[in-house]
């Protein structure tokens, strides 16, 4: 595969912003990754289709991203495409307690806006960070919710260029993940959102309530990945790590946080190998002293 010539034909194209080399530091939270060897944000979902199929005819590696907040990018980049489903991804309709929104859109913009008309069934998600397709792939979730309990429906492209209309059931959702994640790799491109109109006051202080607890007890002065690794349930991750006693470990430029031990956060410049380093020192901690394998929850994605 040449990829100027993928390059070329993508901006040809028109389908939206096309960049090379672009670090993905600079679309993830954690502001950790190194370069995408072309980054597309398309314009709308007719462009989207576009770029696959110009993606297809270069038999170009592709993968897409939403806001970044679950992901782990390697320091040697991404090869290949990423597409970034943001602005033009981001479209809204509400009509009789249906949500319809693009897997673009912001998730703690869209439990706002729903909960000022007094629509419930999204609370659990105020304060998440990411885009609505990305809380789909990943069933996000949090106060004994998730995705799965409101979702009905998801335009999902396939990771062959396939696009088509999925119904909760197909998506096999379980504890943070769903069948885009294994059996059936794919990225959502539109949400259908079943919520219930209760009382306005009562939604908003819901959402408040848990915005306010996430606030109080994670770490956002410095930038993260969210969650690093899954509730190895009954157990909660954070408390098996603080007992470890690895809150404040540090290697390189990163840290566990002394506020959530299952938060890493970049505190000066960390690379991607710092936040892998620490990973498998909590792994094999929590295995030699507990006897309880750890898995992440965040993605690690990129060059080896």
């Amino acid at each position: 595969m040449v990829l100027s010539q993928l390059l070329l034909d993508l901006q040809k194209a028109e389908v939206g912003k096309v960049r090379e080399k672009e670090p993905l530091a600079n679309h993830t939270t954690m502001k950790i990754g190194g370069p995408a060897d072309i980054l597309v944000e398309p314009a709308n979902i007719t462009k989207l289709e576009e770029t696959m199929k110009i993606i297809k005819k270069h038999g170009s590696k592709w993968r897409a991203v939403g806001r970044g907040s679950n992901l782990l990018v390697s320091d040697k980049g991404i090869e290949g495409v990423v597409i970034k489903l943001g602005a033009g991804m981001d479209h809204l309709e509400i009509k009789d307690g249906i949500v319809t929104v693009g897997g673009g859109y912001p998730l703690v913009k869209l439990v706002t806006v729903v909960s000022k008309q007094g629509l419930s069934g999204l609370e659990f998600a105020g304060g998440i960070p990411g885009s609505v397709g990305g809380a789909v792939f990943m069933n996000a979730g949090a106060h004994g919710s998730d995705i799965s309990k409101v979702l009905v429906r998801a335009h999902i492209l396939f990771e062959d260029g396939t696009m088509e209309w999925v119904n909760n059931g197909q998506l096999h959702f379980s504890y943070r993940t769903s069948v885009l994640q294994t059996i059936r790799p794919g990225i959502c491109l539109e949400a259908v959102f079943q919520l219930e109109q209760k009382d306005r006051k009562m939604v908003v202080d819901q959402l408040q309530k848990n915005k306010n607890y996430r606030r109080e007890t994670q770490p956002f002065s410095y930038p993260s990945c969210g969650s690093v690794f899954r509730n190895p349930l009954p157990n909660y991750a954070g408390q098996l790590i603080e007992e470890a006693g690895l809150k404040g470990y540090v290697v390189g430029g990163a840290q566990i946080s002394e506020q959530h031990a299952n938060f890493i956060i970049n505190k000066n410049n960390a690379k991607a190998q710092d936040v892998l380093d620490i990973i498998q020192h909590v792994k094999k901690t929590i295995l030699e002293k507990r006897g309880i394998e750890m898995k992440t929850e965040v993605e690690i994605i990129g060059r080896n």
